[in-house]
């Protein structure tokens, strides 16, 4: 198998003055992409801002013999999103990769959270996201070729004690993947999500100090890097962390029909244990398969034939 390189392209990357999105922006650069280093600068609340963390990280990537600027802007800004791409753009005339990794953290139990953080966190992470895609799809679509990589999470994915608010984000970006997915196959434009477990500053002082020490963040990046590249796959959940790499799929069980007489909370209580029972479970493209598998179903049971 050939090396995967990425020369002529160029990704922007946010989120990417320090941990995860840092060693993206390295990874992406060693191997020959230029590289849009974005990042406001702030704490990890989101908090405050300034322009040297993506800075320094551009500094890397030229010593190294790379090319990169850095950039600022709030993701959450249309406008600045949309300063960001017209750099890349009149810097280097492309934008191939987009790699939405920005986020903030604000944990609290969820009777304790203010909406003011809810709102906060789910901004950064997912309408972040859904703000810099939407300012570079049309170029990805014209060019028939573009690489979006959402970064999910298991708090999302399965939930996690204090994170209502990361959690939901994070899920929601799930969603926006697999839309996209849908819209943008005609147009060569693959996407997929990360969900990574690494050593950065959201998860210091949560886990023991030898764990921390496997959980690079370099181990992770394999796995972006894979993910933006010209035979990535579209639509996958890779998970990645300590060297550990899977993939999140979500299925759906084949379930059970009740006739009309019989569609009462009683008789799904009664049958739940057929209802949640894996066997024959699928993995879905699309939301109208679940809808054609019910209504198969349903006909079946009434002797109609479909089509």
């Amino acid at each position: 198998m050939s090396d995967i390189r990425f020369d002529g392209r160029v990704a922007i990357i946010t989120g990417a003055g320090a941990g995860l999105g840092r060693s993206h922006a390295l990874a992406l650069a060693a191997r020959g992409a230029k590289v849009v280093v974005n990042d406001l600068g702030g704490a990890v609340d989101g908090t405050g801002g300034s322009i040297s963390a993506a800075q320094a990280v551009v500094n890397e990537i030229t010593q190294n013999g790379g090319e990169a600027i850095a950039h600022g802007a709030n993701v959450t800004r249309a406008d600045e999103v949309a300063d960001m791409v017209d750099s890349a753009m009149k810097t280097w005339g492309r934008v191939d990769i987009l790699v939405n990794n920005a986020g903030i953290l604000r944990d609290k139990s969820f009777a304790k959270m203010t909406l003011e953080d809810f709102k906060a966190v789910v901004d950064v992470h997912l309408m972040g996201a859904a703000t810099c895609t939407k300012a570079v799809w049309e170029i990805m679509r014209e060019a028939n070729y573009g690489r979006v990589v959402m970064t999910s999470s298991s708090s999302g994915i399965y939930g996690n004690f204090g994170q209502s608010n990361y959690g939901a984000a994070k899920m929601g970006l799930v969603g926006f993947m697999n839309v996209l997915h849908l819209e943008g196959a005609k147009n060569n434009i693959r996407v997929n999500a990360l969900s990574p477990t690494a050593r950065t500053r959201m998860t210091e002082g949560l886990i023991p100090e030898e764990a921390l020490k496997l959980m690079t963040v370099e181990s992770v990046s394999a796995g972006l890097v894979y993910l933006v590249s010209e035979d990535a796959p579209s639509r996958t959940v890779l998970c990645a962390g300590a060297g550990g790499y899977a993939a999140t799929r979500i299925y759906e069980t084949d379930g059970i029909f009740l006739p009309p007489a019989e569609q009462t909370p009683e008789n799904i209580a009664k049958h739940f244990d057929q209802i949640v029972d894996a066997k024959g479970q699928e993995p879905y493209e699309q939301g109208g398969q679940q809808t054609m598998k019910f209504i198969t179903k349903a006909a079946a049971a009434a002797g109609v034939k479909l089509g």
